[in-house]
């Protein structure tokens, strides 16, 4: 028996030795992504946390789209049927909640009470700020000159000049 323990461990040792060392091979785990409300979400992701991947779903939303159309708010987005993500599309263009929780109460335009989502909110936020501008209101001012808006200190911070003024200045003869 000690010959053939010594022949194992010789066989052992040429093995190592013609072998090249290789990596450990990695785990790789593609995810697929779906696609809800015009933004791609891992499908790896939970209901819950996954809906806030879309711009203008907070928290309170996405715990309100769980509650709304009965879903788990542990089920993986990919697991999802297509039904269920027409569902939450139809919710989120248009929500049947409570006032305080939507992001554009008492509209400007039309004095209703509305939730945006995506680029529907930038744009509509844009066309806020340039009407601000338009009208020469305090915030509009505050916009254009690059300001803050509400109430902060401007004596430290919001400097504007201060990035101008690095470097070498030359001296101007007068």
């Amino acid at each position: 028996m000690a010959k053939v323990e010594k022949f194992d461990k010789e066989n052992e040792e040429k093995a190592k030795v013609a072998k090249p060392q290789q990596r450990p091979q990695q785990n790789v785990e593609y995810v697929k992504l779906i696609r809800i409300a015009s933004k791609d979400i891992p499908g790896n992701m939970k209901i819950y946390p996954g809906l806030t991947r879309i711009k203008g779903v907070s928290w309170a939303i996405s715990n309100a789209v769980c509650i709304a159309l009965r879903l788990d708010k542990n089920k993986k987005i990919i697991n999802l049927a297509e039904s269920e993500i027409k569902n939450i599309e139809d919710f989120l263009k248009n929500p049947k909640l409570p006032a305080f929780i939507v992001n554009r109460r008492n509209d400007f335009e039309s004095g209703m009470d509305k939730h945006l989502t995506g680029t529907n909110l930038d744009l509509q936020k844009d066309f806020d700020i340039k009407r601000l501008k338009k009208i020469r209101s305090y915030r509009g001012l505050r916009h254009v000159s690059g300001q803050p808006l509400r109430g902060q200190r401007t004596r430290a911070h919001f400097r504007l000049n201060r990035r101008k003024s690095t470097g070498v200045k030359k001296k101007v003869k007068a």
